[in-house]
């Protein structure tokens, strides 16, 4: 079955296809099909994964998973949230993986509380009108670590501390993180989501 992946995240997809691999799900990113992106003007996951999972479904014909995910920082009331992708526009940085990183240490410098976490949330559609769409769920509690660690993944991994493990996901071998990672409880519980609704 082929699937299109409502992103251009390519982190996101290589994450993604080796989790669904044992489905014979076939993803595949939206900019190898069409430009554009859907809006996202929603203050939750929930719906801009949505918006984003109907419009890759009508651009392409095809069915569509979307992921929206963020950081959620308890010092902050749960912010960046939504905005996580470009958190560090707003202090005057390019939008890039570092210097979210980097804006995120700098304001979290005079915060004793350190605690927030990761949340990803699935939504596939098979088409654009669908009125059952699937929605998965990952969350994992994390606190910011003072200073980067690790080499690996992308995205706020260098910072995103696991305090049971004591390692940042930057820290961890792919399979390791994709156990604990938000991205990976969110896609264990939509690929039994497909098994059974899309796939039976």
């Amino acid at each position: 079955m082929k699937i299109v992946l409502a992103s251009n995240n390519r982190g996101k997809l290589d994450e993604l296809q080796a989790m669904f691999a044992p489905l014979g799900v076939q993803l595949v990113c939206q900019g190898d099909l069409f430009s554009g992106e859907a809006p996202e003007p929603h203050c939750t996951f929930v719906e801009n994964a949505l918006s984003k999972a109907r419009f890759a479904a009508e651009k392409t014909g095809l069915p569509a998973i979307a992921d929206d995910a963020g950081l959620c920082l308890d010092a902050f009331g749960g912010l960046p949230g939504v905005d996580t992708a470009y958190y560090c526009t707003q202090f005057g940085y390019e939008k890039n993986d570092a210097n979210n990183v980097q804006a995120v240490l700098e304001q979290l410098a005079p915060h004793a509380n350190r605690k927030g976490a990761m949340v990803s949330t699935l939504v596939g559609v098979r088409h654009p009108r669908d009125p059952e769409p699937l929605i998965a769920v990952g969350r994992v509690a994390v606190e910011i670590a003072p200073e980067r660690r690790g080499s690996g993944g992308f995205g706020f991994d260098p910072v995103l501390l696991l305090p049971a493990l004591g390692l940042t996901f930057a820290q961890m071998p792919p399979e390791q993180k994709n156990q604990f990672s938000h991205r990976g409880r969110s896609s264990r519980q939509m690929m039994e989501l497909l098994r059974t609704s899309w796939l039976a």
